[in-house]
């Protein structure tokens, strides 16, 4: 059967497994909506943390970023692994002995003030929208390639499934669906990875592949890190293994970003708000334990799954002649993701540093609206050329999803891979309408507006507000700011300049008042986010190393927002009178080990 079968097939079955388990687990109370009844089992829930966490930054992009930047790419494994442990060691269990259902609830009554919750509320709606425009584009980008479908109908069908087990089964439908979806996508990452691993090493455990020999071809004896690097060498880029050299991002860059990712990992809603699914403190520790072994499974699997892709990849085109070119490379070629354009007319693809031609791939179509074609066959396109000597654009979004392509693997296997890249991207948006949705309905309908509101209103609110937070996030998937890792290290920035510090104090701080709260989430996010739209959307143009402050890129400067927060908040704090002493009590009792939960 084709590739496109068994995509068909695959994808099939598991959004019918979805919205089974959706109709299934459909809620009719707002305790089951939010959090699931907050009787999930730890190992479960470790199941669904790990699918929520691993959205498609993590399963399609992560290693895509790594394969194009080698070393420095790793700051994205590094920060969000590290940024999950820190969760699960610092916050996780002193925000589940608050007891409170979203984190602009905890916010609103650790800081004494409805105020303070509007804001939190803004900041969860802000950086959960930002985050979930990365996780709709994933989905358009599996469906661009296996379906055959413009990537905007791709991301159009997502939204579909998602609407429907998100606004019917709520946290507890999300919940056993993301379970569900963890058992695809790591089935999907790791077949592909051992079987690249073995073909190319000899050793089917791809962390050892990684830095195993190649066992045969013309390459047959090298170390596979040290023949990326030759062919990089080759070809004018900078060593793959190269740490901080030219052509590569700063050290302060890569440390910023990382910093970001971390600390903004520990201030995102749609993560903390696991932890309030399980029975107890207890289980909320277990089920970050799960989580993070879960996670690890594929994390500690994306550097060799990049480095198969790049030596791969490289081997398979640069310096082939368009007519001689793999299969794989004409099919993604129809889905706009990757193109060539012949600029010194030898026919061949020409694979070197820099843009190929200003923007993204605009093909040209011939007078019957069929692709307009080149000479040698290749799709013509309408950008404007760059004066560089690179020919090729290749989307990195797609590495992952085309490695098994690349490598000859089975067509079920390459299905499998779309299988599980849509479960990773669906899982994470799920989480995050939830987010919007709880933040609207029940933080400021039910807390602020109308504190009179039934249970059953408020769970009308809920499914009303995550169905228009839906066509909003359908919106931005169509239009995404980036490539699926950088919109949603966006979002990790917004997170950590605005959430993370406010959290941080509020728990190991029982000083901190709600003027404090108020203006650090305030400074944090307004900041970082006035910084990142100055580069992204106002003056891209400008968006270089030479322009940056302090050369952090927009991917990183949410490290600084958190410092300005944190900054503000102890000035404030400073000068103004200190919280009710029920609050500093509550404060001193959730630290308290004898204390399982508040009353």
């Amino acid at each position: 059967m084709s590739i496109q079968t068994w995509t068909t097939i695959f994808v099939g079955l598991s959004f019918a497994l979805y919205i089974g388990i959706a109709i299934a687990t459909r809620v009719r109370s707002t305790k089951g909506f939010y959090v699931a009844g907050q009787g999930i089992p730890a190992v479960y829930n470790g199941m669904a943390t790990a699918a929520d966490w691993m959205s498609a930054a993590s399963f399609i992009s992560m290693a895509g970023l790594i394969s194009f930047m080698g070393y420095t790419g790793a700051m994205y494994l590094m920060g969000w692994t590290g940024g999950y442990v820190l969760l699960a060691l610092l916050l996780a269990p002193y925000l589940r002995k608050f007891g409170k259902y979203t984190v602009p609830d905890f916010v609103g009554d650790r800081y004494y003030s409805n105020a303070a919750r509007l804001v939190a509320v803004f900041c969860a709606i802000f950086v959960s929208f930002t985050y979930v425009a990365g996780q709709m584009r994933g989905v358009g980008v599996v469906f661009s390639r296996f379906l055959e479908v413009d990537i905007d109908v791709g991301v159009v069908i997502g939204m579909v499934i998602v609407f429907f087990y998100a606004t019917l089964g709520g946290m507890k439908g999300i919940t056993w669906t993301q379970v569900a979806q963890y058992c695809v996508l790591i089935v999907a990452f790791l077949i592909p990875a051992v079987a690249i691993s073995s073909d190319l090493t000899g050793n089917p455990i791809p962390q050892l592949g990684f830095g195993s020999t190649i066992s045969e071809g013309p390459n047959a004896g090298k170390t596979l890190l040290v023949l990326i690097d030759e062919l990089h060498r080759e070809l004018g880029f900078p060593e793959y293994t190269g740490a901080f050299v030219g052509g590569k991002k700063s050290m302060i860059d890569v440390f910023a970003i990382t910093l970001a990712l971390m600390v903004g990992t520990a201030g995102l809603p749609h993560v903390i708000i696991r932890f309030y699914t399980v029975k107890n403190v207890r289980a909320a520790r277990w089920s970050a334990l799960w989580a993070l072994l879960f996670i690890g499974t594929l994390y500690t699997s994306a550097p060799a799954v990049a480095a198969f892709a790049r030596a791969n990849l490289i081997q398979d085109i640069s310096q082939t002649s368009y007519e001689a070119a793999p299969d794989w490379f004409k099919n993604w070629e129809k889905s706009g993701l990757l193109a060539w354009t012949d600029k010194n007319g030898d026919g061949k693809i020409d694979y070197r540093p820099g843009k190929a031609f200003e923007g993204k791939p605009s093909f040209v179509a011939s007078e019957d609206g069929a692709m307009a074609r080149g000479a040698r066959g290749e799709r013509l396109l309408d950008n404007t050329l760059t004066s560089g000597p690179n020919e090729l654009y290749v989307d990195r979004d797609i590495m992952v999803l085309a490695n098994p392509e690349i490598a000859n693997l089975p067509a079920w296997v390459i299905a499998l891979v779309a299988a599980g890249a849509l479960a990773a991207a669906l899982s994470t948006a799920a989480g995050l309408l939830l987010v919007i949705s709880s933040a609207v309905a029940h933080d400021l309908g039910k807390k602020m507006l109308r504190p009179e509101m039934t249970e059953k209103e408020e769970l009308r609110w809920a499914r009303i507000a995550s169905t228009a937070a839906v066509f909003v996030a359908g919106y931005l998937g169509i239009n995404p700011p980036g490539f699926v890792a950088q919109v949603v290290a966006f979002a990790f920035g917004l997170a950590a300049s605005s959430f993370f510090p406010v959290i941080v104090l509020g728990i190991f701080w029982k000083r901190a008042t709600k003027e404090a709260g108020i203006a650090g989430m305030l400074a944090g996010i307004g900041f970082t986010a006035a910084y990142i739209i100055y580069f992204k959307f106002v003056n891209p143009a400008a968006n270089t190393a030479e322009n940056w402050l302090w050369g952090i890129s927009p991917e990183g400067i949410g490290s600084i927002g958190m410092v300005i927060n944190f900054a503000v908040m102890g000035l404030v704090t400073r000068w103004t009178a200190a919280p009710p002493a029920e609050v500093q009590a509550n404060i001193e009792a959730i630290r308290s080990p004898k204390v399982e939960r508040l009353a």
